[in-house]
Parts: structure tokens; sequence; C-alpha cells
């Protein structure tokens, strides 16, 4: 007998908002039966993160941005400047805790929804022996903070963690980055303005670097130094790439850290399979949802999590989608190895597509969301030669999976932590 119709592996981003979207999603009757397994407190906890999107206004978690800006900025790295409107698309920012409460809220009233903690080590296909056709389902082994081991069966199964290994993949870097959320001693700050990129920073030979800060007063900011590139820093690289841009560029020697955000993001060209068995799926990351060229990650995931609640509750296979088209996949295969090989400059190459795009319709190419007559005219604005040189050597290099080292992803509160 299973125990329960869905199960769900991870709390994150990707899991709870499939089982935001299996419960708005249902045109009438009862929630399936659903189990949301949560890591235990401890180091395979998440740390608190800040996810951001671009949408129309009225979106399902809107109550829950901490902020939201109609204007965004580009910098390149002579300073010049780039700054529009999206609309009617705006910019958005969500904390982690606020969507974890809004949704917690939201399946707090589910009767069939029930919530778990315990560590996964392993996940098995029911009745193996069948050679053709769906399984029965499948079973999660588990084991409880307090160290019994159980076991969970569920017709259907979908996993969020994110893989150790990735997939075997041709061109491969890690976006990687340290937010500080700081308070100054003065207003320093825009906060109708989110500066996107700003390029003003130390370039590295392969890749590209650039800040990301979004102003929510005008003494306070989440400011983050990012970087794609084939290697992390330590965490003096991080925090004097934070120094120095506050100094030189905003002229900041006076403030405070009040929470501090490490992570890591893989940008690869790897095929992400989203059915690793007949009853188990992979979501979010795990499932392809990070968008190669930008790391952006959650827009994809409610994508996939609609087309799976809306399956589901048609009585079809609830597959998540790919989350991106073959086609977006394939552009960003090429400019994930001009980056790679050095063949263009990062910093200028989306410099110069802000300046010659529309602010609205580059945001939605981001997102895979234009046509193709789109694509082609914005192609025609990026260097062609390198672009189509690399274009032409992909399809001759090998696939290699790559090994992950453990994400720090950390967030605290530097109590004492001050920059003055």
């Amino acid at each position: 007998m299973l125990d329960t119709q869905i199960a769900i592996v991870g709390a994150g981003a990707a899991g709870l908002s499939l089982a935001y979207h299996l419960v708005n999603g249902r045109t009438g009757g009862r929630t399936p039966s659903m189990v949301l397994v949560d890591a235990p407190a401890g180091p395979l906890k998440p740390a608190e993160r800040t996810w951001c999107f671009w949408e129309e206004p009225g979106g399902a978690f809107d109550t829950a941005l901490t902020a939201a800006w109609d204007t965004l900025r580009v910098r390149a790295p002579d300073g010049s400047t780039v700054a529009a409107s999206p609309a009617p698309l705006s910019y958005k920012m969500l904390r982690s805790t606020s969507f974890e409460s809004l949704v917690g809220d939201r399946l707090s009233g589910e009767p069939d929804v029930v919530r778990l903690a315990g560590v996964v080590t392993g996940i098995r296909e029911l009745g193996r022996e069948l050679s053709r056709g769906p399984g029965p389902g499948a079973e999660i082994h588990l084991r409880s903070p307090a160290g019994r081991p159980s076991v969970l069966r569920a017709r259907w199964v979908f996993d969020s963690r994110p893989p150790r290994v990735l997939p075997p993949g041709r061109t491969t870097l890690l976006q990687h980055f340290r937010g500080w959320f700081i308070t100054a001693d003065r207003p320093a700050f825009d906060p109708r303005v989110a500066d996107l990129m700003d390029f003003r920073t130390r370039q590295p030979a392969h890749g590209l670097s650039f800040v990301y800060a979004l102003p929510t007063s005008p003494t306070q900011t989440l400011v983050e130094y990012t970087e794609f590139s084939r290697q992390v820093l330590d965490d003096r690289g991080y925090d004097d790439a934070l120094r120095r841009y506050l100094r030189h560029e905003l002229a900041l020697e006076h403030y405070e850290i009040t929470r501090v955000e490490h992570g890591v993001i893989p940008m690869t060209d790897a095929r992400f399979p989203r059915r690793s068995s007949p009853s188990v799926f992979r979501i979010g990351t795990a499932g392809g949802a990070t968008r190669p060229s930008t790391g952006y990650t959650f827009a994809a995931i409610q994508r996939q999590a609609r087309a799976v609640a809306a399956a589901y509750h048609r009585g079809r296979t609830p597959q998540p989608p790919a989350a991106h088209s073959a086609w977006s996949r394939a552009m960003d295969a090429v400019l994930l190895r001009a980056l790679h090989t050095g063949r263009v400059s990062g910093a200028e190459f989306f410099s110069d597509l802000f300046r010659q795009v529309p602010m609205e319709r580059l945001l939605r190419f981001l997102d895979g969301r234009t046509s193709t007559r789109e694509d082609l005219s914005i192609g025609l604005r990026t260097p062609v030669r390198p672009m189509l040189r690399t274009a032409l050597e992909l399809p001759l290099l090998p696939r290699n999976p790559t090994t992950l080292a453990r994400s720090p992803g950390t967030t605290g509160r530097p109590a004492d932590r001050k920059e003055d």
C-alpha cells in the first residue's frame, strides 16, 4: 500500500513551489495526499537565501516580496550607464524566509498535506521487475533527526536535491557570489533603482565579474559581488572586492554589515534528466531549471511547478517539462564556451546588449520568452565572429561530468562586524 500520492524531497524553492501549485491548481475536490520531506536542522538545511526574478505585477508571491523595482540600471566597465524601465515587468526580490512563511501558511490548512523532517538516504522504484510501463510507485528511505530509519511509499516522487556530480557537459563555469546586507551611516542609495550589473570591477581572464545592488531604503542595500569563472575565491577575495567597490565606486566608508550570504551556482550546457525512474522526477536545479547563461532559476521553477500540477490534476503523468527550450540551451552553450575560452569579454558583451536592446525585450530573451525573430535580432548585436567560431567548435567537444564541492550557501548575522 502507498502512504501518499505525492512525496516531495526538499522544502526549498522547488519543493515548496510544487506543493503550492498542487494545492492552488486543483479545480475542485480534495488536495492530493502529499508528504513534504524537509532536511532537519543542521548542515543539510539550506541557509536563508534571496531570490530575484522579473514578472508582471500581481504575481502569486507579491505579498511576500521584500522589494520590487521598476527601473533597472547597468553600468559598463567605463562607467557609462543604461537605466530603463522593463515595463510591464518588475524586478522582484523575495527572501526565502518570507516565501516559506507564505507557502507554509497556505499548506497548513490542508489536512492531506504532511510535512516531516528527515534525511533521505535512498529512493527506490517499486516493482522494478516490470520492464515496461509506469511502476506502481517508489519508496523513500529516511532517517529521522533522532536517527530512526523509516520508509515512505508514494505513487510519485519529486526530488529537488542538488546533484553532487553534474551530468556530462562540454563547458561548465561557476557563478559564485558573496552578498552583504549593509546599513550605511548616511543616505547613499536610490531605492527606486536596482543595479542589475555594475561591471566596474576587476574582470577575470575567463568569464566576467560584476556587482549587483538592490537598495531597499536610502541607507540599506544588498550589495553582491558575483563572478562567472572556473574557480571560486576564498573569503578574502570576495570581501576585498566588496570593500573596494563600496569605497571606490560609492565613496562609502562607514557601514554596518547586518547579514552575509554566499553561494555557488553551476552554469553548464549539460543535459539534466528530469525523470530518474518511472515514478521519480527531478525538479529545480536538479531538473535543469537553472538558466545556463545567467544562473536565474526561480521563474523557471514556477513554470515547471505549474505544468506538473496541471498535468497531475488532469490525470496525466506529471513529468516536469524542460525549463528552457532547446534553442535557448543551444544559445547558452555558445555563450558559455565563448566566455570560458576568453574569446568574448563578458562585461562588454552584456553592456553592449543592454545598450542596444530594449530592457523589457532583453529580459524576456534572458527568460527564453522571445520569438525566433527577436532572438536573431538580438544575436546580430553580439560579437558575431567569435560566437560563430564557438558555435562551429561545440559539436567537436567531448562531454565530461563535473563533481561539485558543497556550496557554502551560508547566511549569518555577524553581530559585531562593522566596516568603518
